[in-house]
């Protein structure tokens, strides 16, 4: 992952600071509706982007939807307050009672006897063969991770920000609420260190469900960590075209995706051929629908030009690879 790249998109960022007040209320207004409603989606929420900004910004109900639900909204986009509170720390200074106390507002209301308490039962997770550690040890894996967490160990501040979201689901520590908590731990991170928060988007469920067990499962992070960073390289653009005046803000017009023979057509190459540089990580999937199918966006196009010029370069793939990273 070229990390550099976050690095000269967050100096760049710095340059415009500090940000209209205005501005900057707008961003985070924006971003406690979109972060609130990714996250929940995640966790099968069924809440519309619209939906949860009404109960939210007006504190209405929606019609047909659980009271869980609603109650999922606004716990969210109140523990998304607690960590703006937080920001100030450092993260050597952030305590376990820090997380607990996410993730009591997280379940507050929903299982009231659980919020903010390590679990003292064995979990799964379902449709998972991840086996997650035994209840008894959840207290010192937890030790072990405020340690790590308030060590000093020189990574990037997105690596390191998606590090301990990684670590704090691997724990496992609660007996609901693990991912919300650890998003939110995550943006708390990625914003002290003077980043926007990182949107996993709704569209990118599967894919980031499928490394996190890649993961788990002892295999390469590379996936997990690529999606963390291609949603800190999101936010980063949505604040610095918002600073610019150059779009509105959180302009999220989705671009109609392409099934793999729409872009095979599209790109002036074959199905087999898209297949295989999706393999090799040339090109990147934007979606996965529930069916199993891999969709793409439509820039994807211009990236199949682009590595059949280099292909007619002679370079190699990995080489290819690394041009395109």
């Amino acid at each position: 992952m070229n990390y550099d790249k976050l690095t000269q998109k967050k100096q760049e960022l710095d340059g415009f600071r500090p940000l209209p007040p205005a501005l900057t209320r707008n961003l985070d207004d924006w971003f406690r509706i979109e972060l609130t409603y990714t996250s929940n989606a995640i966790e099968g929420n069924t809440l519309t982007r619209r939906e949860t900004a009404v109960v939210i910004e007006k504190g209405l109900t929606v019609g047909g939807k659980s009271l869980k639900e609603h109650l999922e909204a606004t716990n969210h986009a109140h523990a998304l307050d607690l960590v703006h509170g937080l920001i100030k720390k450092k993260p050597s200074e952030l305590s376990s009672r820090d997380i607990l106390n996410i993730h009591d507002i997280i379940l507050k209301g929903i299982d009231d006897d659980n919020a903010g308490h390590y679990r003292n039962v064995p979990v799964r997770i379902s449709g998972s063969t991840v086996i997650l550690p035994n209840p008894r040890k959840v207290p010192d894996l937890m030790d072990e991770f405020q340690s790590w967490l308030t060590g000093k160990d020189g990574l990037h501040p997105v690596v390191f920000a998606g590090e301990a979201h990684y670590r704090l689901v691997t724990i496992h520590p609660f007996v609901d609420g693990n991912g919300r908590t650890a998003r939110l731990l995550m943006n708390l991170l990625l914003m002290m260190a003077g980043y926007p928060p990182a949107i996993i988007r709704k569209r990118d469920r599967l894919a980031y469900i499928a490394a996190l067990e890649k993961a788990q499962l002892g295999g390469s992070k590379e996936d997990y960590e690529k999606i963390v960073a291609k949603a800190a390289d999101r936010s980063l653009d949505i604040y610095l075209k918002a600073a610019k005046g150059e779009s509105a803000i959180g302009d999220v017009d989705t671009p109609h995706l392409l099934k793999i023979g729409e872009l095979a057509k599209a790109a002036g190459q074959t199905v087999p051929t898209i297949r295989f540089w999706t393999k090799a990580g040339l090109l990147e999937v934007a979606e996965v629908t529930e069916s199993g199918y891999q969709l793409y966006a439509p820039d994807m196009v211009q990236r199949c030009e682009k590595i059949k010029q280099l292909k007619a370069e002679r370079q190699t793939l990995e080489e290819i690879k690394q041009f395109l990273s």
